[in-house]
This record gives C-alpha cells, sequence and structure tokens, in this order.
C-alpha cells in the first residue's frame, strides 16, 4: 500500500485523507456537506464547521481513510472499548477497536477504523479498494456456522491483532464481536479465521476453499 496522505487545516483542527484507503462510503459528504464536498477544491474545508461536529463525522468513516488532530485542545479520537467486525452485504469486513495490523514484511499498521477485502479481488490487500464491485462479489453479509473461538491463551494487550495470513485466511485475536450486515446476529469470542478469498461456503469463515481454488496473496 502506498500512503497517498493530504492534510486539510483550519485554526482548530486538522483533518488528513488517505485517498488509499477511501471506498467513497460517503459517511462524511452525508455527514457535513458543508465540509466534505467533492465538487469544490479542495474538497475539504474544515474551517466551514465546528472542531467538535467535524471530529464526530470524521469517526464515521469506516475505512480509516479520514482522521482528525485537534490543534483546539479538544479530545482525540477515543479507542472503541470494544472490539467489533460487521459484514458489508456483497463488501469488505469493518473492523472498528484499537487494532494492530500485522504485514508479511513486519510491518504494523495500527488503526481504530479498517475496511478489509473479502472478496478476494482487491488490488490493494488486505485493504478493500472496491473490487468487489467490478467482480460482482455477491453476498448477503449473514453469518455462517459459527467459527469464533472463546480461548484461554489468547493474550492481546487489550488489541484486536489481525493476521493476513500468506494464500490464506485473516487470523483475528482478541475479544471482538462478529456481526451480519443487519447488525441482527452476533457471534462473541477471542479468534477467528475469516475468509478473504471470497469463496468460503461459510462466508466470512474460512472453510479452507482458498487451497481449492489457487488464491494468491502475501500476507501484506
Amino acid at each position: 500500500m502506498t500512503a497517498k496522505i493530504k492534510s486539510y487545516w483550519s485554526d482548530d483542527l486538522v483533518v488528513t485523507y488517505d485517498a488509499a484507503l477511501c471506498i467513497h462510503a460517503a459517511e462524511c459528504v452525508r455527514g457535513l456537506p458543508q465540509v466534505f464536498d467533492t465538487s469544490e477544491r479542495p474538497w475539504i474545508q474544515p474551517a466551514n464547521a465546528p472542531a467538535d461536529e467535524i471530529a464526530e463525522v470524521v469517526m464515521r468513516c469506516p475505512t480509516g481513510a479520514l482522521h482528525f488532530e485537534r490543534k483546539d485542545g479538544g479530545a482525540a479520537e477515543p479507542a472503541p472499548e470494544v472490539h467489533t467486525i460487521r459484514l458489508r452485504e456483497r463488501g469488505p469486513l469493518y473492523l472498528r477497536g484499537d487494532i494492530e495490523l500485522r504485514l508479511a514484511d513486519s510491518a504494523v499498521v495500527r488503526d481504530t477504523r479498517m475496511a478489509l477485502c473479502r472478496c478476494g479481488a482487491s488490488q490493494n490487500k488486505p485493504f478493500c479498494d472496491n473490487s468487489h464491485l467490478g467482480i460482482g462479489f455477491a453476498d448477503s453479509g449473514a453469518l455462517g456456522d459459527n467459527r469464533v473461538r472463546l480461548l484461554d491463551t489468547v493474550q492481546t494487550g487489550g488489541k484486536l491483532i489481525v493476521t493476513p495470513t500468506a494464500n490464506g485466511s485473516i487470523k483475528v485475536e482478541g475479544d471482538l464481536a462478529l456481526s451480519s450486515s443487519d447488525g441482527q446476529t452476533t457471534f462473541e469470542g477471542n479468534r477467528a479465521f475469516l475468509c478473504r478469498c471470497g469463496s468460503s461456503h461459510n462466508k466470512p469463515f474460512c472453510d479452507s476453499t482458498h487451497k481449492e481454488i489457487g488464491f494468491q496473496a502475501e500476507g501484506a
């Protein structure tokens, strides 16, 4: 992943935008159109709303493409107390929490919000890049047979540890709540292996179909 981060300033805060992570969920545009307006240049204008309102809307961004830094003494974004993973119908995994993403080159990405690919086609793995739209990825966002595990041996220091495995699943460790796209069904545990090839018959869980189809993706 190549960062494409730009900063937009006002007297009270700085909003940063990473185009490599954006999948145009448009929570920002809907939330504060006077600040986030793609028809304007620059498209982010933080002076057009109070810092508290901008911070609240930025935290709605599901991908982590948007962040803020307060310059007025206001509160920084807190790490959610509960780690959640929610499926998006025909789309990615939305993660929220104190997330530590461990990549194959020993790099670590830390964030409170991420959108991870589960269709297998992203050109920016493990992150979603909207390739699911181009390939017609079809999944209702329902939870398959429960493969979230509760183990006494998992110790993560309160973090959600996410590790994409080479040519395989996404290993998730740490107390978590995994929910269907409609939010009606939730599994809780502290370890899960989630499909990222797009072909599991028990989505969102891995069922080793990646081996049958020859899925290729580095851990990074």
